[in-house]
């Protein structure tokens, strides 16, 4: 594997005080940080004059469907049952395999070019998903999905066979059991997930307590919460990804942060859907363990992690305080957080990580001036001042550009029109 040297970069927050450093990297990892790299360090590398750039950790998203990028800008405006039942789940049932390749292509580049180099997927044919991670060189959890109401019992066979058949196709890209949620998912097979992913070594993934309808219908079917039930079903612990977690009584907070479960907020689309706001302050002041994801581009109505890091924390201040999650907080919780609950060794930048990392134009006017580097890139800067990104020690994107982007765009537009007039013709 090829060997870079990023010199001269300015690296933020791990070293104290902003300071330039030499960064090399080797073999996927960051092997040496230093004020200065020897000759020997420099000897087969590509160098890299980072004069102008800071190093920051690589965004992971920790929720998202990836092929609904194809439904950007379908159905906005309505609250989610409505928004799933009657516009989203008939749409997506005239999806192809072929069209999931091309909108995971579309979702890819939109997380590249904005500093994303891992997502949690949720979705249909999974297979096409994790074939364009490979290709394009990032990082993925692909959920195997489980939905009862909208899956046969032969087909919930089949994903169990499925995972017990594969882990992943590399080191990039692994396999999670993701029971949809507990109004798609029934007891039974709950407890099934729970058992299998156990036995198994798998993480589950799954949507929790988004909504106070979810709330209302799962006490009025199980005579509990969503949390509880999870828990009555043995899902409850520290493999347990939790999307959304936005409706947590006091008792549901208490059972969800001893379970050592890690909660990942969606604050974007919990505020467009109308969801409610996560309970930021709550859970961080009750020890849990938070992490970020932008949900579906659906529902968001972008992939942008960034942006997800600067609504975290605005509304943790709203329902906290002005000190709740400080910007450095805010930029953990998009990232090394998530990769620790998807158990990747990454997310920041320190020797011997996996060499994920961003670097930033802080000549970028949304970086000038810079009184203080992290506090610019969480409340002010946007993808715009991402010049390259750096994926498993290799560039993923350089000076803005990714390959094959322009063919990925025309791809993508052609399949939405396509797919806009079935939709038309089916109404």
């Amino acid at each position: 594997m090829k060997k870079i040297l990023l010199k001269s970069a300015l690296v933020p927050a791990s070293f104290g005080a902003e300071t330039r450093k030499d960064i090399v990297i080797a073999d996927g990892r960051f092997v040496k940080i230093a004020d200065k790299a020897t000759d020997d360090d420099a000897d087969g590398a590509e160098v890299v004059d980072c004069s102008r750039f800071a190093v920051f950790p690589a965004f992971y998203n920790g929720h998202s469907h990836a092929a609904m990028s194809i439904l950007r800008g379908y159905a906005d405006d309505m609250p989610l049952q409505k928004w799933l039942q009657e516009y989203i789940w008939p749409f997506e049932a005239k999806i192809t395999a072929d069209d999931i390749e091309i909108a995971a292509r579309l979702a890819v580049l939109e997380m590249i070019k904005s500093g994303t180099v891992f997502f949690a997927d949720m979705y249909w044919h999974r297979e096409h998903t994790m074939k364009v991670v490979e290709e394009m060189g990032i990082r993925a959890s692909i959920g195997v999905t489980f939905a009862e109401s909208l899956m046969s019992p032969e087909a919930i066979e089949k994903n169990f066979e499925f995972l017990s058949k594969h882990t992943g196709e590399s080191d990039r890209v692994c396999l999670a059991v993701a029971p949809h949620s507990v109004y798609t998912v029934g007891e039974k097979l709950l407890k099934r997930c729970a058992e299998f992913a156990r036995s198994e070594n798998y993480q589950v993934h799954v949507h929790l307590s988004e909504t106070k309808q979810e709330l209302e219908d799962c006490e009025k079917q199980y005579g509990c919460s969503p949390v509880r039930l999870l828990e009555r079903a043995g899902m409850l612990d520290r493999n347990l990804v939790a999307a959304h977690c936005v409706h947590f009584s006091d008792d549901d907070m208490k059972a969800f942060v001893g379970s050592g479960a890690t909660a990942v907020l969606n604050p974007c689309s919990n505020l467009k859907l109308a969801s409610g706001i996560p309970p930021i302050d709550r859970l961080l002041r009750a020890g849990a363990k938070v992490a970020l994801g932008t949900d579906g581009v659906s529902s968001n109505n972008n992939l942008d992690m960034r942006e997800e890091m600067k609504f975290a924390a605005l509304l943790a201040k709203v329902c906290g305080g002005a000190e709740t999650l400080p910007a450095g907080d805010a930029l953990k919780m998009a990232s090394v957080n998530t990769a620790r609950a998807y158990g990747i060794d990454a997310g920041e930048i320190a020797e011997g990580k996996l060499a994920d990392c961003l670097l930033v134009d802080i000549a970028n006017e949304r970086m000038v001036p810079s009184h203080d580097l992290v506090s610019n890139w969480v409340y002010a800067a946007d993808s715009s001042c991402i010049d390259s990104v750096i994926c498993n020690g290799k560039f993923v994107m350089r000076g803005r550009r990714v390959d094959g982007e322009d063919d990925i765009k025309k791809e993508a537009e052609a399949c939405a029109k396509r797919l806009a007039a079935v939709a038309a013709k089916s109404c």
